[in-house]
This record gives structure tokens, sequence and C-alpha cells, in this order.
């Protein structure tokens, strides 16, 4: 005779189980991010939803922000310096946008064996290379989550999981990218669009805030 009391345990303890191990769907929320580039350290936040997002990081006295979306046909960049009174939106044209496809690396993947616990997730590490330049790099991927591909992860999205420690390329430039935390609180209204008192601008007087550097 079955004994229900150890039956029901069993199915209550495989329920728990299974709960604990079953891959979180965030399609709302907010990604921090430890960046590291040229020798500089930084934090950054994305913030997605649906088919938009918007990566937020401080860089000295200037709160840069960057939006897209998933279409790769929209990008502004918002650049805030509140000491110098100066709100820029660098409003990218189908040229702009162009260009930077050209510049962006070819990445291919090579799974391997090795796993490593990395901010709270369970990771598998990938070979990777970008076959433009050369350059080879390790990705550590994740099952446990699922997310919107974003700037920083969208070279990644037939790897076999979600990017949580990888290298990118940037301008041409190695970009380090470790995701912090990932929630799925509600973004704000207005996130996604260019603030009312930002002067518009174009990517080329972009290029020249900059010193010229692209």
């Amino acid at each position: 005779m079955i004994n229900i009391k150890k039956a029901t345990l069993g199915l209550a303890l495989t329920t728990i189980c299974f709960a604990a191990h079953a891959q979180k769907n965030y399609t709302e929320g907010v990604i921090t991010y430890s960046v590291s580039a040229n020798g500089q350290q930084t934090e950054s936040k994305t913030y997605f939803k649906n088919d938009s997002t918007a990566t937020k990081m401080q860089q000295g006295p200037a709160t840069i922000s960057i939006l897209s979306n998933d279409k790769g046909n929209y990008m502004v960049v918002l650049i805030d310096v509140p000491v110098a009174s100066m709100k820029k939106a660098a409003v990218a044209t189908p040229a702009d946008l162009e260009q930077m496809k050209d510049q962006e690396p070819s990445f291919t993947s090579t799974p391997t064996t090795e796993t490593q616990t990395i901010s709270g997730y369970k990771c598998k590490k990938v070979k990777v290379k970008d076959s433009k330049s050369g350059s080879t790099f390790d990705a550590w991927i994740t099952n446990d989550i699922t997310a919107p591909s974003n700037n920083l992860t969208k070279f990644f999205t037939n790897m076999g999981g979600y990017p949580i420690k990888f290298t990118t390329i940037q301008r041409g430039q190695p970009v380090e990218v470790t995701l912090k935390s990932i929630s799925d609180e509600k973004v704000k209204p207005g996130t996604f669009a260019i603030p009312a008192d930002f002067d518009r601008i174009t990517f080329e007087d972009l290029k020249a805030l900059g010193g010229g550097k692209g």
C-alpha cells in the first residue's frame, strides 16, 4: 500500500527543488553592470522593457544615457553635465547606424565543460572569437535567467545562455562586463524618451564634444 504522507511529502520536495532551479524570465526591469574599459571601471544600469533599453552611466561630471531598441534602427545618446548646464541629445541617423554596424564585432562561440558560480548564477564558459579582429575571449553564460538583449549583450544572443561575465568590443576597444544584479522593478514612464529640455544635436556634434573621437 502506498504511504500517502510520504508520497505527498516527496511531491512537495520535488516541487520545491524544481522551483529553486526554475528559469527566471525577465521582461521588464533593471540590470546593474560593472564595466571596465581603457583602465577605467564604472557601474552602469540598463533599464529594459518590451523592445527598448536605456543604459545609464557616470563619466566624471557627466551622466551618459544610451537609448536604443532591439531592431537596431534607433539610438540616442543623452549627455547631462549639470556643472556646465549642458543637456544634449545626439540622435543617430540611418547613416550613423550603418557606420556603427560596420564597426561591430562578429562573434562566434565554442562551448566548454567548465562551470563557475558568478553573481549567484550557475554559469558555463564559452570561448568567443571575433572573426573581424581575430581576438579571443572567455564568456560566462547562464540558463538561470533570460532577459532581452541590450547594447552590451546583443552579440551573445546565440551562445546558449544569458551572458553574466564577458568581454565585448565597442569602437574597436575591449570592454569587460560583469552582471552584478538584475531586478524586475517597473521602469518609470519616459525612461526611453528624449527629455524635453535636452537640445538635439547630430552625432558629428557629439564627436566634436568628445574632442573628435568616434
